[in-house]
């Protein structure tokens, strides 16, 4: 059952592209939402009347997809978040950013069926079946390249919304002075001039209100010029933003060499020669690396004075192992203008569920603590902690 659920949460989560089935299903999830969509636009002209029959087949059966997948996360969210309980698990993904898209897609389908005497408030809900085009953003994991962007420039982009808004109240503060006399209606205090600010600096120029007074007109042209360069400065940091993001991919996956490796368990039993040796006084087997420790219900890091105890279990990365258990260990080679050259390890841009374990550096293996620098040439081991925490679950 567990290697069943395992199997599922690989195929409905965002998968490599040689896994057909994960593939196969983003292209499903994809089909579904565009038909569903593309029904609920159609349901609002009238031609659609005719085919209302149809419509409501559309959206039965998508819901119902819909539906089904959502069950399905709730299932496998232990595998999404390895170190939390079940339960816990379960509740952090309903109340993450994309539980909540995914039950507000499904929600106003199901509550007229609780709820019938409210059938009637519950179509006012219908609005929220907008949220439907973010699923499109949990099935591909390009259009997270958004919230990657964002996240990077938080500190500019809050710094120029800052001037945008100091700028919409020097702006207020201005027109009043110089127009309360003549427009004594239209600009009755300080802040009856936001709105005119507003449309005026995001350059919408709504004309509702505006200056007639000859200083009035001046400061709006002074404005209007400085409008576009404060919205000009936001648009050019997302830009840069997104320019670097891809950057950085594209130099990740151009310059990184990796190739897959494969892992094998071994339990330390009485007795064993290895009991009671520090690692670095070990000399293991050629091609393996020693990738942790599981001992109890705790990983440890292979440092070199790490000492073996009795009923450790030594996790071991290879390259030509053949084995049921597997999991994503990967051998990467640094080199040119890779990214992570000059970084520190606790600096890196990397998943939350991958660990540096290893490092080869000029023919000598680094053990790697948060404060180790990567340098050219470095090979690095990178394994998934999911795989590991798997091993230790009852």
């Amino acid at each position: 059952m567990k290697n069943m659920r395992e199997r599922i949460f690989n195929i409905i989560q965002i998968g490599k592209r040689t896994d057909f089935l994960s593939t196969g299903f983003d292209v499903f999830i994809v089909i579904m939402i565009i038909l569903n969509l593309s029904a609920t636009l159609f349901s609002t002209f009238e031609e659609s009347l005719p085919y209302a029959g149809i419509i409501n087949v559309i959206d039965t059966i998508t819901i119902i997809v819909f539906t089904i997948e959502y069950i399905l996360r709730l299932w496998t969210a232990d595998f999404l978040y390895p170190s939390k309980r079940r339960a816990a698990a379960i509740c952090k993904f309903v109340f993450s950013f994309y539980g909540i898209i995914d039950l507000l897609t499904i929600l106003p389908f199901y509550l007229p069926f609780f709820f019938p005497a409210g059938i009637v408030a519950f179509r006012m809900l219908r609005v929220i079946r907008i949220f439907r085009l973010f699923k499109i953003n949990s099935t591909y994991d390009a259009f997270n390249v958004i919230t990657d962007v964002l996240k990077d420039k938080k500190n500019q982009l809050l710094s120029s919304m800052s001037l945008i808004l100091i700028m919409m109240l020097a702006s207020s503060l201005f027109m009043y002075s110089l127009e309360h006399e003549a427009q004594p209606e239209q600009f009755a205090n300080a802040f009856s001039g936001i709105w005119w600010s507003t449309s005026t600096l995001l350059t919408v120029g709504y004309g509702d209100i505006y200056p007639v007074t000859l200083g009035g007109r001046i400061m709006a042209i002074v404005i209007s010029f400085l409008g576009v360069g404060m919205v000009a400065i936001p648009t050019g940091i997302i830009s840069a933003g997104f320019v670097e993001q891809y950057t950085k991919l594209k130099r990740i996956e151009a310059l990184g060499e990796e190739n897959e490796l494969k892992f094998v368990t071994s339990r330390l039993r009485h007795g064993h020669s290895w009991t009671g040796k520090k690692i670095s006084e070990i000399v293991f087997p050629p091609d393996l690396i020693l990738a942790s420790i599981i001992r109890g219900n705790e990983i440890t890091v292979a440092k070199g004075d790490v000492t073996l105890c009795e009923d450790d279990v030594l996790v071991f990365g290879a390259k030509h192992y053949k084995n049921s258990n597997r999991m994503e260990l990967r051998e990467v080679i640094v080199k040119g203008e890779h990214p992570w050259i000059g970084e520190k390890i606790e600096n890196l841009d990397i998943s939350r569920l991958d660990l540096i374990v290893m490092i080869y550096r000029n023919g000598k293996t680094i053990i790697p603590t948060g404060s180790t620098m990567i340098l050219d040439g470095d090979t690095v081991i990178v394994y998934s902690k999911r795989a590991t925490l798997d091993i230790i679950k009852p």
